[in-house]
This record gives C-alpha cells, structure tokens and sequence, in this order.
C-alpha cells in the first residue's frame, strides 16, 4: 500500500481574482461547498433497500470586510454586478504548491451595514455554474523512468 503525503494548508496568502480584479485583501474567508441530496427507495423486504446520490450543486462562500469608499471595493463590485456571472481563481496558498480552483460564480449582492463599535463584515454565497475545477501544479517525478530519460 502506498503511503500518500499530506501537506495541509492554512489561509493567510491567498489569491481570489473575480473576473480581472484581485480581491483577497478584501476577504477573510473563501470556500466551495457542495450540497448533495441523497435519495432512498425501499421495497417491501429489507434486503430491497438502494440508495444513490444526486450530483452536487456547489456555492462559493465568501466573508469580507465592508468597504463602500469606492466603485472598486469588493463590496461596491458585488453591489453592481448582481445575478451576473463572472470567472473566479483561487490559490489557496501562493507560497506552496497547491491546486488553483477555477470557478463560474452567479453574483450575489452582500450585506449594507452592521453593529456599532466594530468592524463592518459581511458575507455572502455565490452561485457556482458547474463545478470548481482544480489545476494541479506540475511535479518533477522522482522515478527511474523519469531519471532514464533525462539521461
């Protein structure tokens, strides 16, 4: 059995562009989330019992600080560009090799205001048309045949 890596990742640089704009400063969270139903149906024996899974739908969660000091915030960008769609990259980490998801996302204005005495936030869940697709960063392989043909 092979023994597979892990090389687990914490958020603190990241890379969120929404459509040509980047907006991670603006953000403290970023997730795709997928949504599942599952479905049974049982017949009159209790060996007659199938289950299946409905292919998922998937939204793009997103916290982030208010801003509406200009057209160019990401709160001003959600604001104007409601029910558009419009291409998204996330890059977990930059600084290690990790996968960049692309996404379709359907804009979703976010919240106006928030409580006295601390920062305004919001949050909001975009639509995602399709699914998340991984770009994978290209690894040297460390094999005999990889070694043979550099030779």
């Amino acid at each position: 059995m092979t023994v597979v890596p892990v090389a687990p990742i914490v958020l603190k640089d990241v890379t969120l562009l929404i459509g040509t704009d980047n907006f991670e400063m603006h953000v403290s969270q970023v997730e795709f989330v997928p949504t599942a139903q599952m479905q049974t149906w049982k017949g009159l024996t209790p060996a007659a019992v199938f289950t299946d899974q409905a292919a998922p739908t998937w939204v793009c969660n997103l916290g982030y600080a208010q801003d509406w000091s200009s057209a160019a915030t990401l709160s001003s960008y959600l604001y104007a560009n409601q029910g558009q769609l419009k291409s998204v990259k996330f890059k977990p980490d930059i600084n290690t090799a990790q996968a960049e998801w692309d996404a379709d996302l359907i804009i979703s204005a976010g919240q106006i205001g928030g409580t006295v005495d601390t920062f305004s936030v919001g949050s909001v869940s975009l639509g995602v048309q399709g699914v998340p697709v991984p770009t994978y960063p290209v690894v040297a392989a460390d094999t005999k045949a990889a070694k043979a043909a550099k030779a």
